[in-house]
């Protein structure tokens, strides 16, 4: 019987009318229902549990609850459903499963949720008081007038691009299905992005130049390697001075994966900011994000891209040195998509 509950991914845990543990399982123990009593071999349950249980021992009630408990290490709180039946003689049986991943979830959602409307607050608020004070200067001040519908301008494109991007996000979290992967020549991805971002580097006199090796060819969707790619030098181009460099590398590893490379001489990033800049609407500078014109959302975007291509990016940096971002890519299929042979038909009786 024991060897069976330690087998189970559901907690059980079993207190007598004094609140002693008689039965607790394996996944229990794990979650830290049950522990050692400091300094003794005798178990104790949570003090939160101990207090459930008395709850269900006077009322008779079954309870479901759902709670939060710290860890005795750093990280996210423990998150658990637990479900206590009164049993005969005062004991409580209690059944705990581990919703740790529900509960993150639910927080990314809601912060999410924060983030995007805070986001979306700026330009909105912007754009409404640029409008009042468009309607007062058009008959006063013509020249000012021209300023606010260029800062309107500017707010649009601002807001535009926001609600883009968080589609694109949208698409690459599995609200559409994923296109089906191909191969593609990674000279035209890198084409494609010279001349994408041929305009914002030219206006603050920055060189992005390309370095590597030619005729590499990686296997998924152009659209979206053009679009993370693009992120990773636009984000290069924003947070770098001018008349500097942005140099864009591809290599080919021995483990059957390209390397795209964007590198620049910008600001660079914060040891303690690396671990964090592929969160949505993270930001390190917010000021200077905001100063760009920023939305938060490219390197997440690049993130999920290189996840759903089967590869990763990482990211080293010095700060005031530069930072480099190197796109992996597998450069063949995965394994179970290859062509099924042609179908036959199956004939019928002679």
């Amino acid at each position: 019987m024991t060897e069976i509950l330690d087998a189970l991914l559901v907690g059980v845990l079993v207190l007598d009318e004094d609140d002693r543990p008689v039965l607790a399982n394996a996944a229990v123990r794990e979650m830290g229902l049950v522990r050692q009593r400091a300094g003794s071999t005798v178990d104790e349950a949570h003090t939160i549990v101990r207090t459930l249980a008395g709850q269900v021992r006077r009322s008779g009630v079954t309870r479901v609850v759902e709670l939060d408990l710290p860890r005795i290490t750093h990280g996210d709180p423990l998150g658990v459903n637990v479900r206590a039946v009164a049993l005969d003689g005062g004991r409580v049986a209690i059944e705990a499963t581990d919703v740790t991943e529900a509960h993150r979830v639910a927080r990314v959602r809601r912060d999410f949720v924060a983030n995007v409307s805070h986001e979306l607050k700026t330009p909105v608020g912007a754009l409404q008081l640029l409008a009042e004070a468009l309607l007062d200067a058009t008959d006063k001040d013509p020249a000012a007038a021209i300023r606010f519908a260029e800062r309107i301008k500017h707010e649009s494109s601002r807001l535009g691009r926001l609600v883009s991007e968080l589609l694109e996000l949208s698409r690459l979290q599995g609200a559409e299905p994923l296109p089906e992967l191909e191969p593609v020549d990674v000279d035209k991805i890198t084409a494609e992005v010279l001349d994408r971002t041929k305009t914002p580097a030219s206006a603050k006199e920055i060189e992005v130049i390309f370095e590597g090796v030619r005729g590499l060819t990686v296997y998924g969707n152009e659209n979206q390697l053009v679009t993370a790619v693009v992120n990773l030098v636009e984000n290069a181009i924003a947070y770098s001075p001018e008349s500097t460099r942005v140099t864009v590398t591809t290599s080919a590893s021995e483990d059957g994966f390209v390397e795209i490379a964007v590198a620049d001489q910008g600001i660079g990033i914060e040891p303690r900011d690396l671990d964090r800049i592929f969160e949505r609407f993270y930001r390190a500078d917010r000021a200077r994000s905001r100063a760009t014109g920023g939305t938060g959302l490219g390197l997440a975007i690049v993130k999920h891209i290189s996840t759903n291509h089967g590869g990763w990016v990482t990211v080293t940096s010095t700060v005031g040195v530069g930072s480099t971002f190197t796109l992996r890519l597998p450069s063949r299929p995965p394994e179970g998509t290859l062509a099924l042979p042609p179908s036959v038909e199956i004939g019928g009786a002679p």
